[in-house]
């Protein structure tokens, strides 16, 4: 930025284009999950409200060419058959749409960082709108897998409408910082 001195370590975010009213365009990425359902459900709405057209993005995981497992696994042939289930699946819903009276496309992504697919996607279509859906991830899951909605709401370059999931209940196998907190005590004597 000509004359601004910014520290190395700055993130320059790019500053998101206003709220076209109605939307035109509304980005509904769909990883098959309830949640994600959810959140089309709200983009079919919003669109069947400002007859806007709804663009249904699904990204596959790049896989990486494993060498040594190339007599026994062909990532290439595994994934074209994500890739053609999910335009599969994509296509039947945008058909439901369409005979629902909204105007619908698809589109299927292949990328190792989902939230940047969808934006390039988003930007590809000239999406006015996001809808996307939290899965209700929280502690140490989240730490680890991540927020592709977060990553979304930060670098778009359009509105994003988010819809919160419940957060998902811990289950047995999950019990591991309850465990952890358990067993800590334990070694502590009780004064």
């Amino acid at each position: 930025m000509a004359g601004i001195d910014l520290p190395a370590d700055t993130e320059v975010v790019p500053r998101r284009k206003t709220m076209v009213l109605p939307p035109k365009v509304i980005v509904s990425p769909i990883d098959f999950s309830a949640h994600s359902d959810d959140a089309l459900k709200t983009a079919v709405d919003l669109a069947s409200r400002f007859g806007s057209e709804v663009c249904l993005v699904h990204v596959v995981a790049a896989l990486p060419k494993l060498h040594s497992a190339g007599e026994f696994f062909n990532e290439a042939e595994y994934e074209q058959a994500l890739h053609a289930d999910a335009e599969k699946r994509l296509a039947q819903l945008s058909k439901e749409l369409a005979g629902r009276g909204i105007a619908a496309k698809f589109e299927v992504g292949t990328a190792n960082d989902t939230a940047m697919e969808i934006l390039r996607i988003a930007q590809h279509n000239h999406a006015d709108l996001i809808v996307i859906a939290t899965h209700g991830m929280t502690g140490w899951r989240r730490l680890v897998f991540g927020s592709v909605t977060e990553k979304v709401v930060r670098l778009a370059s359009m509105p994003v409408l988010v819809l919160r999931a419940q957060p998902e209940p811990v289950t047995g196998d999950e019990t591991a910082t309850k465990l952890f907190r358990r067993r800590s005590t334990d070694l502590i004597p009780a004064p």
